[in-house]
Order: C-alpha cells, then structure tokens, then sequence
C-alpha cells in the first residue's frame, strides 16, 4: 500500500480573490498618497491601515461560506485618540485609517465574490472535483469487519466517469447497522479508507474518501459537506468481474 501525506490545498479562487482585494486596497491608498501635499512615510501608512483594519464583527455563514461583517470601526476610533493630539497628524493619516475599516468590507466583497467562481470550477457533483489523479490510489481497512481486498485502480479510472451521486441515508444506515446486533457484531458500512489520490488543482479540497463495504459506494467528506457515490462495478479486487 501507497498513502501520501495530504499537505494543505490551495483554493484558487480564494486565493485570486485575496490578491484582487489587495490590489484594490493598494490603489486607493496610492490614490490617497498622491493627493497628500506632504507625503506620510510608506511604513507609517501600512500600519495605520492595519491598525484601522481592527474593528468589531459578527460573525456570519452564507452558502455555506463563513464570514465576519465589520460593524464597529475600533482601530479608527484607537488612531483618533493617539493621533488626535496633533491635528495635523489626524488629517494626515484619517483617510488611511477609515480606509483600513473599508478594507473589511473589500476583503468580504471578493471573497463572496469567490463563491460562485469555486462552485463553476469545482462542482461538487462531479467525482472528478475529488478524484483528479488516483494513479497511486490505494485502500486500508478501517474496521475489523473489512474483508481483505486491494482497491481495482483500471476499475476505479473507469468508473470514475459513470459514478452517480446518491443521497446520505444517515438514519438508515444506522438503523441498519445497529438493528438486532450486538456492538461486537456490528458491520461498518464504509470499513475502508481511499489514498493516495489528488483533488482538481486550485480546489482547496482535502476530503477524506471512504468505500463502502461492497466496493461500489464512494463516500467523500470536506470540511464543508458529504458526498456519497456509487458505481456500477465494484472498486476492489476479487469483486471485480
């Protein structure tokens, strides 16, 4: 057996989003600065935007997605007490620190923005979102009541095309497993834990893939959701007709 260590994904479309915000956030400060008659030092403009970036949230969850809406500005009002002493100081340096508080509100737009753009790239109903390289796929049991069996890999590459997503039974299955057995004697439907296999590039996805006992069930779990597919032939070896 072949398992990989799965280091952490990179999700594209949040990552371009992050860029873009920046960039935006970068261009009205220069906007700023060039309007300025005397010219603040770079170093002292960045941490005023950061500073003014602090600010009270609640905390948020749309599609799926969590996030933080800014409501209160407390960086602002932090830099007003320090900066206002010196008027002049305040006037220099305002516009960047209310432009820190906007800032929240540029960062949350892009990644919302980003939302969409991963469900067009990366649809979740397609195997092949979670199942882009299984070349060094392989499989171990998880349960004492799997069978010994090695994963089929020319079955599961030509699987991958006809897998159909099926709904989670959560309850049934459970009742299943359960009704009219003793702990010991309980069978676990997805004994085996799937390996060695890479996610669509860019898609930040790190799901953990379970088989199922038969070898034509697919369990894919993200952080976010379960996805459950089945095949018509079996994955594993010896099943394979």
């Amino acid at each position: 057996m072949n398992f990989t260590i799965n280091f952490p994904q990179l999700n594209f479309p949040s990552a371009a989003a992050a860029l873009l915000a920046w960039g935006v956030l970068i261009f009205f400060a220069y906007r700023i600065y060039k309007k300025q008659r005397v010219k603040p030092k770079v170093w002292k403009i960045a941490a005023v935007l950061l500073i003014g970036f602090s600010a009270l949230s609640f905390d948020g969850q749309i599609f799926g997605t969590p996030f933080k809406l800014a409501v209160l500005p407390l960086g602002v009002g932090i830099l007003f007490l320090v900066l206002n002493k010196d008027k002049e100081k305040w006037q220099k340096y305002r516009a960047f620190a209310w432009l820190g508080f906007l800032a929240n509100f540029i960062f949350l737009l892009f990644a919302l923005l980003a939302v969409p753009v991963h469900h067009v790239l990366y649809p979740v109903n397609e195997p092949s979102t979670y199942l882009a390289n299984v070349e060094d796929a392989s499989i171990i049991a998880i349960h004492p009541t799997a069978e010994e069996s090695n994963l089929h890999i020319e079955s599961l590459k030509k699987q991958l095309a006809l897998l159909k997503q099926r709904p989670i039974h959560s309850d049934v299955w459970y009742y299943e497993m359960v009704k009219d057995k003793e702990a010991k004697e309980r069978d676990e439907r997805f004994p085996y834990l799937l390996g060695g296999t890479s996610p669509k590039w860019g898609s930040g996805m790190n799901p953990l893939i379970f088989i199922e006992a038969d070898g034509k069930g697919i369990l894919l779990s993200t952080k976010k959701e379960q996805v459950y597919f089945r095949s018509e032939e079996s994955l594993l070896e010896g099943a394979v007709k």
